[in-house]
């Protein structure tokens, strides 16, 4: 089952798309749940459990049964794998939470971990991000790199210090966007800096804050998401 992500859905409908074909072409057979929204990590991430609880739940109906949870974003795996055992913990949803998130897996980790390759076409280079969730939360640091290495023709090429934080952070950019945009003009700096074709990451929320700090201080930067470069 394929998780959209609600910000894919209202910014950037071409990520789960191309999570999707990514899917399809390595033989896996794609089921979207209609009934999916969001997954609730806004509200847990800021404080308010009460207000992440309803969404969290409907995540639980909209993705019930036994098949793998597939997410192409390291943020919403994460808080399925470690925020929805904190958030039902004690509550009648408990087990089930615990369930889900045995088996929600980000998109290039449930590709690593079955041996799967769409052996995509590529070309020039790419510099790639680690995301927080994906690095701190989920462990991860060598699938993407993995599925980059799997593409025919794709260079990459590492930044300076692509482990640290981008500064977007959900409401971290809000409460302190002075801290918040020093993180991203220097992370767009660093990418751009290896003089890769396009930047790429699992997160798209990473990607939009790099990006739009890149567009608002003049450094010349295109990116795009790890599962686009995946689907050509």
């Amino acid at each position: 089952m394929l998780m959209r992500t609600c910000l894919a859905d209202a910014i950037a409908p071409s990520v789960s798309r191309a999570a999707a074909t990514v899917l399809e072409r390595v033989g896996v057979e794609v089921v979207i749940p209609r009934s999916q929204t969001c997954c609730g990590q806004p509200g847990w991430s800021s404080g308010h459990p009460e207000q992440a609880l309803p969404v969290a739940r409907q995540a639980l109906k909209a993705f019930r049964g036994e098949d793998p949870v597939v997410v192409p974003s390291g943020s919403c795996a994460a808080m399925v794998c470690h925020g929805y055992p904190d958030l039902f913990a004690g509550r009648p949803e408990e087990a089930e939470a615990r369930e889900m998130a045995g088996r929600t897996m980000e998109l290039t980790q449930f590709l690593e971990r079955h041996g799967l390759s769409p052996r995509p076409h590529g070309s020039g280079s790419v510099t790639y991000h680690d995301s927080c969730h994906m690095l701190r939360l989920l462990g991860e640091r060598t699938s993407a790199r993995a599925a980059i290495a799997g593409v025919r023709g794709l260079e990459l090429r590492e930044m300076e210090q692509t482990d640290v934080c981008c500064g977007f952070g959900g409401t971290f950019s809000v409460n302190f966007p002075e801290v918040s945009g020093r993180l991203g003009e220097e992370k767009a700096r660093n990418a751009a800096a290896t003089g890769a074709d396009e930047l790429v990451a699992c997160d798209l929320s990473c990607l939009l804050h790099i990006v739009g700090r890149a567009r608002r201080t003049g450094v010349p930067l295109r990116a795009r998401h790890l599962a686009e470069v995946l689907a050509e």
